[in-house]
């Protein structure tokens, strides 16, 4: 994971976004277009958390603060790399097995009004194999 470095200029097109967990241990930054489609996905996992996936290149995403309070678990064929806080127990961003190069957010722990819109898109993945690829463009 990348780490800050001083002041960041958002690249051409892309608004500069923040987040973080529940309790504020974990904070984040990225870059992303200010209207975006982000993936409610209904896999064992995501159904039970309600993820809804914003995928930025890995290169978009600077951790902030909280890299020591993050735990990690991996599940299933152990690709996925989730990370959760362990003060509040939020995963507000993972390394997604569809693209390992690059960062899931959970949109819901972005914070507010730095998106102009926010379209969900269901995904399927309950049935992962026959549509990661419907993912792998993402980041």
């Amino acid at each position: 994971m990348k780490h800050a470095a001083g002041n960041h200029a958002s690249q051409s097109g892309t608004s500069l976004h923040s987040g973080g967990c529940h309790c504020g241990a974990v904070r984040f930054q990225f870059d992303s277009p200010a209207i975006v489609t982000v993936y409610a996905c209904n896999c064992s996992i995501c159904a039970m958390t309600g993820f809804e996936h914003l995928i930025v290149p890995e290169s978009d995403f600077r951790l902030l603060q909280g890299e020591d309070t993050l735990t990690e678990y991996r599940f299933g064929s152990g690709i996925a790399r989730h990370f959760f806080c362990r003060r509040c127990g939020v995963k507000s961003f993972y390394v997604p097995r569809s693209n390992p190069d690059g960062i899931s957010i959970h949109a819901r722990c972005v914070d507010p009004s730095t998106f102009t819109d926010i379209q969900v898109q269901p995904f399927d993945g309950q049935n992962w194999e026959q549509n990661a690829a419907d993912l792998s463009h993402l980041a």
